[in-house]
């Protein structure tokens, strides 16, 4: 749960990020804008690290790897990126 934690107390939420990944599990669409409000609970992050989003006039978790920010502080935009390198890099939990 290191990630976890980590990103739970790096990112400042809430912030503005664009999706920049289809993904199955999902429904935001490449590009779509998204407020992202915190991170999800520690149990939905088992084995991905997800965050909750305002989509449609509703919230849903959806992975974070598929969210880049696009109007966040210097700290939760270093955050992301963390966890973009780690994921792009084929590590895992």
């Amino acid at each position: 749960m290191g990630w976890y934690y980590y990103l739970e107390d790096k990112m400042a939420t809430p912030f503005k990020g664009k999706c920049i990944l289809k993904r199955s599990t999902s429904p935001l669409l490449t590009n779509e804008e998204v407020e992202v409000t915190e991170m999800a609970s520690a149990d939905a992050c088992e084995n991905e690290m997800f965050v909750t989003v305002k989509w449609q006039g509703r919230e849903l978790d959806v992975p974070l790897a598929q969210i880049e920010v696009i109007d966040g502080d210097d700290e939760t935009r270093e955050a992301v990126e963390d966890w973009h390198y780690w994921i792009d890099r084929g590590y895992g939990f």
